[in-house]
C-alpha cells in the first residue's frame, strides 16, 4: 500500500523545518486514512514540494492536495486542484482564480479536519466526473512526477 511508500516524500522534506514537516506528515495521514485506494502524485518544484491524491496517475484527477512551499514562511496549503467546482459554505478556502482553492494550515489544531473532510468528500466525487476511461484507474500508488533531484542531475550532465 502506497501510505506506507513515504522513502521519497521523507527525502524531498529533509530541507524544511522539523515543525512544518510534522505537520505535512499529519496531513497526508489524514488523506490516506480516508482514501486509501487513491494514488499519490509528488511534485518535488522550485518552489514547493507538493503532492496530491488522485484515482489515476493523472495530474488533472487530482481531488485534494499539500504543498509546503520554499522561502522563509514555508506556508503549507491544503488545496484542492478544482476547488471551484466544489461548494465552500464557509468560505474557509482562499484562492480567486479558475480552478485551484486551498486552506492554509497554520497548525494541527487549528486544521477544520470535519468541514475539510466534506470538501475532500466532495472533490473526490468530481475528480470521478472528469475520468473519461475508466483503464486510468490504478489504486494505491506513490508516484514521483516531478523531482529536483532529477532535474539537478539532468542540468549537470
Amino acid at each position: 500500500m502506497a501510505k506506507e511508500d513515504a522513502a521519497d516524500l521523507l527525502r524531498f522534506l529533509d530541507p524544511y523545518r522539523t515543525d512544518k514537516q510534522q505537520i505535512v506528515l499529519w496531513l497526508r495521514d489524514f488523506v490516506w486514512d480516508r482514501y486509501p485506494t487513491a494514488n499519490e502524485l509528488i511534485y518535488d518544484n522550485y518552489n514547493a514540494l507538493a503532492f496530491g491524491w488522485s484515482p489515476t496517475d493523472r495530474q488533472g484527477h487530482i481531488f485534494c492536495s499539500v504543498a509546503l512551499y520554499r522561502g522563509g514562511g514555508n506556508n503549507i496549503h491544503f488545496g484542492f486542484y478544482w476547488g471551484s467546482e466544489i461548494a465552500d459554505p464557509e468560505k474557509k478556502l482562499l484562492g480567486e482564480g479558475k480552478q485551484y482553492r486551498y486552506f492554509l494550515v497554520k497548525d494541527i489544531e487549528s486544521f477544520p479536519k470535519k468541514y475539510i473532510e466534506e470538501l475532500v468528500k466532495e472533490a473526490y466525487d468530481n475528480s470521478f466526473a472528469k475520468i473519461k476511461e475508466p483503464k486510468q484507474i490504478v489504486q494505491g500508488k506513490t508516484i514521483v512526477k516531478i523531482s529536483l533531484a532529477t532535474k539537478r542531475q539532468t542540468k549537470s550532465r
